[in-house]
């Protein structure tokens, strides 16, 4: 497939790890793919790049730069094994300073990721794994269908759809797209759902008696595969960053 290899190629998985779970995990569920716009695949803010895609689909590092909960790890079969998420990134309810901190305690949207770039799958695509939570009080445990929702929720937001997308409704012919803006940069994402990649299963799934409804699997084995370009930069600016 272009934009990513599979990680099961090179001895990986599409579930993370949860640590001192038995090897459970949670789904990778959405892969920003290597053919979007090679700015938006560089972990900074300045050049339009990833952080600053992600505040403009809503989401945001995590509260006053301290990480909440256990990391996990995943391995991407790029030859780095398995490795902790590069971040945790929470919807950030408006507020790209502060939001996070009101997930943090009141649950929500968020995600981890991990870049696949080591030397035996060198990409750079981004590997995603998204779930809505509960509460603080709740020990952020996923709510019901939280991962196939959490997926979709993220996909709504960076494609502006008017509605909400209807999580049982979708398949491997599924695709949206839609544009959003940060910071002066435009961003269009192309989505299109993906099959036979992520275990349509419960198998091994963090949470998933919580997570699994009306008899159906906890993951729904739908991966969203999104492109992102920039369609339009601030004035002024350039290679070296935002003027």
């Amino acid at each position: 497939t272009s934009g990513f290899a599979d990680p099961r190629d090179g001895g990986g998985r599409w579930l993370d790890i949860v640590p001192n779970s038995g090897e459970q995990g949670e789904p990778l569920n959405v892969v920003i793919l290597a053919t979007s716009d090679a700015a938006v695949l560089v972990e900074q803010q300045n050049d339009g790049g990833l952080i600053n895609y992600f505040q403009s689909i809503g989401f945001a590092n995590e509260c006053l730069g301290q990480h909440e909960g256990s990391h996990q790890q995943a391995n991407l079969g790029d030859g780095n094994g398995a490795l902790n998420e590069s971040a945790v990134i929470r919807y950030d309810y408006g507020d790209p300073v502060l939001g996070t901190c009101k997930e943090s305690i009141q649950g929500g949207n968020h995600f981890r990721y991990w870049i696949q770039n080591g030397d035996k799958a060198n990409t750079g695509a981004v590997f995603m794994a998204t779930s809505y939570e509960n509460p603080a009080t709740d020990n952020h445990s996923v709510i019901k269908n939280g991962y196939n929702l959490g997926r979709d929720w993220l996909v709504g937001n960076a494609t502006k759809q008017s509605s909400v997308i209807p999580t049982l409704n979708v398949t491997n012919q599924t695709s949206f797209s839609g544009q959003t803006t940060m910071n002066g940069y435009v961003y269009q994402t192309s989505v299109q759902y993906t099959s036979g990649l992520l275990a349509n299963s419960s198998n091994q799934v963090n949470h998933r008696d919580d997570v699994a409804v009306d008899g159906l699997p906890a993951v729904d084995g739908l991966v969203a595969l999104m492109e992102v370009r920039i369609l339009q930069k601030p004035a002024g600016a350039s290679t070296s960053g935002c003027v």
